[in-house]
Parts: structure tokens; C-alpha cells; sequence
């Protein structure tokens, strides 16, 4: 028997428990979610049993659903089963607590014998489902290790995804922000396919000058153009029977989409200069951190492609939405540099995660590994500081501590310096969250677009900011 822990303020309860568990168990009573916390943090439990009354007080108090309410525990504990005890008039309320995350329900008045079956199935549940993440986990290989080690729920089903169709020959639209590990989910991809033993070519469209793209990707022949002195083969031939990822796809020229679309329905392109059909066997995936629809919809991306590259989409979160993740990849990047510069550090000061869980990271797992390897070179002691990192890093506490609190001022001068920071903060993240897209940020903001543009003329606030 394992260890359990009881939320509820009914002493009859905590004895039918007792009554319940098997000599060596441990069962741990509270009378709040907020105890339950503090005892789930010294001692280690396997299940909740949480009554509905004291879940929905704790929701309607917080203005959140039981899932944000419940979030915290699995946050401190990922494997912690929950069962919410409910009263018969708030069963649909506990139904509702299931849907929304937790293992199950287990109606008053508890039974002994109704608690014993309870545990007994979530135990046998989980272990079916430690054999079914065993043989998930044969599948990647050893040094996709530290990229598949998520405790995110978006990431996870990113990795599920992933694993449909690495095997198959489906073309993969990779979609999110800048640093967020499209090209790492590419090589994925890549190898836990049947091409794996083909090549992998990696380019990077928007690093090629318009001129020069469609000769990089298809090749052209001697005297195609000025400068052509000799036949040249483009990527798609070098990658042939492989694998070729298309990075930053939203940047290639019209000339370029024509010839990239007929690759992908009829698997032929043209050299430059040649009137010869060339037939290649190649898998396309393509990423962007652009909104290709809107693309279409500007007549700057050929409909048709869009929706030939569309075909298995993966949208990959960014890191301020995986925070969870920051202290796991902060270790794996930390054991990365100590072997690329012969470091001994063996761990990062709490404040320094705790800044990180704080921060936004706008360039996000690339900007987290660029940070940590800086720290790296420069820290001197066994245990990354808070010095060795940016001071940016420390400076997004509350909002309101940036405030200058001028004890000279009146009230209402300081309370409308207050609100107008606030304003400029929450303008600056709607923005950010919405890549600068005026009509989706005045949307979320619930104001008009023209007061949105005179509230960003006010704070000096340019759109061009926030496009990426």
C-alpha cells in the first residue's frame, strides 16, 4: 500500500481510511488545499483524496477552474493520482473535476472496501501505463534523450504526433516562434524514419538571397546564367531517396513555390537552363515561425503549396507555455558544456531557476541554452550564480516593485503613474503573444483597433516589435 494523502474536515472520514489501508501505509490529513501542498512537499504520496466541497471553494475563490486549482499538486507531483469525494448533489460538479484532469470520484458515504477497489484500479491503470511508456520510449533513440524528457502536456503531444509519422513519407509543416526546437524536431523526425540512412540536408531559406534560391534548391547547368561556370546539383538532388528540411519556407520567392510545388505533387523540377526533367525521391518538411495562412490571404504564398506543405501539421509550444521543462533542459544543457569546456558545475542557484520560471524568454529554448552556456564559460565555482547571468534576467518581478513610489507625489499621481505602467505592460504581452497582429491583439484586449493604436502612440509601442 502506498502513501495517501486526505483533504477533508470530517474526522469519520480520515478513520474510514484508516480502517482501509494495509499495515505500512501511510495516510497524511489536511484540511486545506493549502496544507495539502505543504505536505505533499515533505512527504511523498501517490494519491489525493480531495472532498468536492473544499476543490469548488477553492475555485470559486480564485476565479479558475478545477483543473488550475488542482494543477499545482501535479506541478510538485506528475504521477499523483486525484479522487475528489463528492456528495451526491455535486456528482456533475466532480464529473466536471475528472474531465478536467483528475483519475476519478468516489461518492459519500466512503467505504472501506469501495477505497481498496478505487486504489487497486489506479494502481493497475498505472501500471499499464508505465509498460506502454516503456515501449514508447524504445522507440527514439538515445541521444534524443534530453529533447523527449517533457513534463508539458503540449510537448508530450507534440512527441506523440512525432511518433505517428516519423515512419511514414507524409510531408510536416513544423509551425511556432523563433528557438523553439523546429529544426531538433525536424532531425527527429528524420531518424526515426525509414530514411534514416539517407541524407538529411538542413536549409535555411531566408538565409538565401532571393537571386540565388532556386539555384541552391534545384541546381542549374553551365551557362544558365552569369557566373554559372559548371552543372551544379541543387538540394533536392543531393537529397534524393532522403530527407530535405525546409527552414524558415514562408521566405522563398514566387519562382521558387512553382518549382516547389511540382516537386512535392509529382516528384520533378527543372534545373536553371534546363529543359530536362530531373525525378527525385525526397520527404519535405517545412517549418515557419510566420502564419502562413495570412500569408495566402496577402497574396505572398501560393494557396495550393500552403496546403501541399499542410499536410501533418506540429505546432511546437513556446517555452513561457513549458515552463515546467525550464529546470530539466537548464540540466541538460548545463552537462552539455561542462564536456564542451571542461567544467565541473554540478548545479544553478534556486534564485537564478527561479528568475527563469519568472522570465519570458522571447527567443526561447535557443535563448535558454545561449544564457546557461555564457554562465557556463564565465562562472568559477562548482555552482552556476546569480552573477554569471543577464540582469535582465532579475528584473520582471511584480510589476508594481518597478513603480517609483514618490512619497511627495499625491495618491492620484501615483495610482495613475501605476495603472499606466500596468497598461504599458499588458499592451507590450497581448502584442508579444499575438506577433504583433493589430486585429488579434485589440481582440484579446477587448478594445476597438483604433484605440489600440492610440494606446500603442501613447506608449511608443510599434507593431514591427512583437512580429517575431
Amino acid at each position: 500500500m502506498r502513501n495517501i494523502l486526505l483533504v477533508s474536515r470530517y474526522p469519520e472520514v480520515f478513520a474510514v481510511f484508516t480502517k482501509s489501508c494495509a499495515r505500512g501505509a501511510g495516510i497524511f490529513s489536511c484540511s486545506s488545499l493549502v496544507e495539502a501542498l505543504k505536505t505533499l512537499n515533505s512527504h511523498r504520496c501517490e494519491f489525493l483524496f480531495i472532498d468536492m466541497e473544499i476543490l469548488q471553494h477553492t475555485a470559486l475563490t480564485n476565479a479558475s477552474g478545477y483543473k488550475a486549482v488542482l494543477q499545482p499538486f501535479w506541478l510538485q507531483s506528475p504521477s499523483l493520482e486525484i479522487v475528489v469525494m463528492t456528495s451526491q448533489e455535486m456528482l456533475q460538479e466532480a464529473v466536471s473535476t475528472v474531465k478536467q484532469g483528475a483519475s476519478d470520484y468516489i461518492m459519500y458515504p466512503v467505504l472501506a472496501d469501495e477505497i481498496r477497489l478505487i486504489i487497486n484500479n489506479l494502481k493497475d491503470c498505472q501500471q499499464v501505463q508505465s509498460e506502454l511508456d516503456y515501449l514508447r520510449d524504445q522507440f527514439w533513440d538515445r541521444d534524443a534523450a534530453p529533447f523527449i524528457q517533457t513534463e508539458c502536456l503540449a510537448m508530450n503531444k507534440v512527441l506523440e504526433d512525432v511518433r505517428a509519422v516519423a515512419p511514414t513519407k507524409s510531408t510536416v509543416l513544423l509551425t511556432g516562434e523563433t528557438g523553439t526546437g523546429k529544426g531538433v524536431l525536424a532531425g527527429l523526425i528524420h531518424k526515426h524514419s525509414n530514411r534514416r540512412n539517407e541524407p538529411f540536408i538542413n536549409v535555411h531559406c531566408g538565409a538565401i538571397p532571393d537571386t540565388l534560391l532556386e539555384s541552391e534548391l534545384f541546381g542549374h547547368e553551365k551557362g544558365a546564367f552569369t557566373g554559372a561556370i559548371k552543372k551544379k546539383q541543387g538540394r533536392f538532388e543531393v537529397a534524393n531517396n532522403g530527407t530535405i528540411f525546409l527552414d524558415e519556407i514562408g521566405t522563398i520567392t514566387p519562382a521558387a513555390q512553382i518549382k516547389l510545388l511540382q516537386v512535392l505533387q509529382e516528384g520533378l523540377f527543372q534545373r536553371i537552363g534546363s529543359e530536362q526533367d530531373t525525378r527525385v525521391n525526397v520527404r519535405v518538411i517545412a517549418a515557419t515561425n510566420d502564419d502562413l495562412k495570412q500569408l495566402c490571404e496577402e497574396k505572398r504564398f501560393r494557396k495550393d503549396l500552403y496546403y501541399r506543405l499542410n499536410v501533418f501539421p506540429i505546432e511546437l509550444p513556446p517555452l513561457r507555455d513549458r515552463k515546467e521543462d525550464i529546470p530539466g533542459l537548464t540540466e541538460g544543457f548545463i552537462r552539455r558544456f561542462n564536456l564542451l569546456y571542461a567544467k565541473e558545475i554540478v548545479d544553478i542557484h534556486p534564485q537564478a531557476i527561479d528568475a527563469f520560471l519568472k522570465y519570458s524568454w522571447p527567443g526561447n529554448i535557443r535563448e535558454l541554452e545561449n544564457i546557461i552556456e555564457r554562465s557556463c564559460i564565465i562562472e568559477r565555482s562548482s555552482i552556476l550564480l546569480p552573477d554569471s547571468f543577464p540582469a535582465e534576467l532579475f528584473v520582471h518581478d511584480d510589476t508594481l516593485t518597478r513603480i517609483q513610489m514618490d512619497t511627495m507625489l499625491p495618491l492620484a499621481e501615483v495610482r495613475r503613474r501605476g495603472i499606466e505602467e500596468i497598461e504599458r505592460c499588458y499592451l507590450k504581452e497581448v502584442l508579444s503573444s499575438n506577433k504583433g497582429k493589430i486585429n488579434r491583439s485589440a481582440e484579446a484586449a477587448g478594445v476597438s483597433t483604433r484605440q489600440l493604436h492610440k494606446l500603442m502612440k501613447k506608449y511608443g509601442l510599434r507593431r514591427e516589435e512583437f512580429k517575431r
